[in-house]
This record gives C-alpha cells, structure tokens and sequence, in this order.
C-alpha cells in the first residue's frame, strides 16, 4: 500500500488543546446514553435521595438529564473548534519521493515527472492499453474494481474504490477549493450495556482536501525496437479540455486531530485520478485505509487497519452528500458547509446529525 510523503492535516487556529494534554489517542465517540443506575449506584442513590428529600427515581431522572447535557456540551465545542479552523487553506504539499521499484510497475507505467506528491494513475493501470483499444467508462470501472478486489490476498481488505464523470468531479471540486474542509459524523451502534437501544453515538472525523497538478493527457508512445509497422493511435478529440486537478482527502477522527494536530494519523486517504477525463469522462477514486501498525496506538482499530470497510464507505458517500451542490435536497447540506466556514459561530453540530445515517 501506497501512502502520501510528507502528507500532514494542517493544524487547528483555534480551540487547541492545552499543554497539559496527555499524548495518547482516545475516542472520540460521543454518545447520549441512558446509564442503568439502579443496580451500578443502588445504595449511593437511596441514600443521596434521601438527604435530599427525593425518590430514587427522580435522583436518576436528573442524574440523566446532567449527563446528557454534558455530552451535548463536549460534542458542541469539538464542532465548534473545528468549525473556527476553517479558515485555514490546505496547500498543495511538498514534493516527496515517488519513485517505486520499476519492475513493480505495469507495461508502460512511468513515475510521476511534476511534483505532484501522489502515486501516478500508471502505477496501477496500463494506461496505453486504454487507448490503444476502445474502452468504454463502464469497461474501465469494472477494471478498476477488480484490480482492487484482487488486493489483500484477493481480500479486497484496505481499499476502496469507484468511478464518477467528469461533471461530478468538477462540481465537488469547485465547492472544495472554496471549501476544503469540514467535519462528518459517522453513527456508531450502541454499546452492549445500553438499556436503550434507539440512544445512538457518532464519531466526527476531520477531513480536508489537498490539490494537485493536473495530470497530462495520456498518449500512446510508439514501440521502441518492434519490426512490425504499428498503426497510429488515434488522434485526440479536436474540443478535448485539459485534465482537472488531481486531489487528495485525509480522513481523521477530530480529537484525534485536535489533540496531535500536524502528527495526527489519516485513517482513510482518498484520491481522485482525473487522467482519463479528457480522454473517457471518467474519474477514479482510490481510498486507502491506514492498516493498524501499532494496536496499542490505536485501540479502536478495526482488524488489521484503523478504520472498518463500512465507516471507510461511510467517509467517502459523505463526500458525496456535502460537496456535489446541485442534486435533490442538497440545499441544507451545503448551508452547514458554508456555515462551517464563514459563519462558525452559527454552525450547529445538531443539524449536522441528521446527515450522519446513510
């Protein structure tokens, strides 16, 4: 698995952590529950209710009520402190070393020659072979997902992956470079000892994206030492436009992100390749989930990577949700990005919750 050099979330202008914070990671689960107090607090209850002059079932009615705002009030200022960060622009980042074995890369891969910091499309794809035999979208989509499904032992464990138009990518990419990032709820299921089964928990990630140089229109180079006449390739469509930008988004939980800042570890990168969308009018998506090196560091790791299929499936369609402004009923979501940006003061992290379910 391929990973970003040097690729880092910028850090937060506000709301940071004090010195005294400890450096280990932690959860960032924050879950409005109904705790059984009865059989955990028995005794202590009957004897507080009766220094107060209360039943034990109001002591716990309002033992609630203080937690449950408690939780609201910790949940509210981690949106609150990443909304004021919004602000801050991501960079395209520095140019790292990108060059990979050659005898690892496919018949007619090259490494990336710009500075672009992301492993080249050709890396995983014969790019010649795209044009040198007609290929439809829907052909090069199904390539795409096999050769993801063949990864991790045939596992397909760690990646995703997916194909949208040419048209779907500029609309998320314009609203990007306006807005690059935000923060998405993901749910998470009751615990085991919840008496409630409907009271239900999310974990905000941060995400941000990164942009890249454009990738050029890929061309069929002519055989070097072959003694057979090779027809040409076709010529380019005459109104062919210039590839967009390629661009990058880093996933990470957001304490987990407000606590390491520039050190925080991505859980999920996700990377569009726009090389074939002069050429095909299609993009393709790649995500990669960060595999759970050190279990220690990261106790809530899911298996052998830091993020779940699912939540990784979950991060991706909320890129989706929040940054392809136009489609049916899209009007609200785009609201809380702008708000998230220009007006993080009205940014309310309860309406966000109502996009969190898929």
């Amino acid at each position: 698995m391929s990973f970003l050099p040097r690729a880092r979330l910028l850090p937060l202008r506000a709301g940071r952590l004090g010195t005294n914070a400890p450096t280990r990671c932690f959860s960032n689960t924050f879950i409005i529950r109904n705790t059984d107090y009865t059989s955990k607090y028995a005794e202590k209850l009957q004897k507080r209710a009766q220094e107060e002059g209360a039943t034990v079932e109001d002591l716990r009615a309002r033992i609630k009520e203080q937690e449950q705002e408690r939780s609201k009030q910790r949940l509210a200022a981690a949106a609150e402190a990443a909304a004021r960060s919004s602000s801050v622009v991501s960079e395209p980042q520095a140019s790292g070393s990108t060059q990979d074995n050659q005898s690892q890369l496919p018949p007619g891969a090259s490494v990336r020659k710009d500075s672009s910091p992301v492993k080249p499309l050709s890396s995983y794809l014969n790019l010649e072979r795209f044009l040198q035999t007609p290929h439809t979208a829907a052909q090069i989509n199904a390539l795409w997902t096999a050769y993801h499904a063949s990864r991790s032992q045939g596992t397909g464990r760690g990646f995703i992956c997916a194909s949208l138009p040419r048209s779907t990518y500029e609309t998320m990419l314009n609203a990007a470079q306006k807005y690059p990032s935000f923060v998405v709820p993901v749910p998470r299921a009751p615990s085991a000892d919840e008496t409630d089964a409907s009271q239900k928990g999310y974990e905000f990630y941060f995400m941000q994206w990164a942009f890249h140089e454009a990738p050029p229109v890929p061309t069929v180079s002519p055989p070097s030492n072959s003694p057979f006449p090779t027809p040409a390739p076709p010529p380019p469509p005459p109104s062919a436009e210039p590839n967009p930008r390629t661009a990058t988004i880093l996933f990470t939980p957001l304490l987990e992100y407000k606590l390491r800042q520039t050190f925080a570890t991505p859980y999920l990168v996700l990377t569009f390749y726009p090389d074939l969308a002069s050429s095909h009018d299609v993009v393709l998506l790649r995500g990669e989930i960060t595999p759970a090196v050190a279990k220690a560091a990261a106790p809530d790791a899911q298996g052998d990577y830091l993020l779940s299929q699912q939540d990784a499936q979950l991060l991706a369609l909320a890129v989706q949700k929040f940054f392809l402004w136009g489609g049916p009923g899209s009007e609200e979501r785009e609201a809380l990005l702008k708000a998230f940006h220009e007006q993080p003061e009205n940014f309310k992290w309860e309406e966000l919750l109502k996009h969190g379910d898929v």
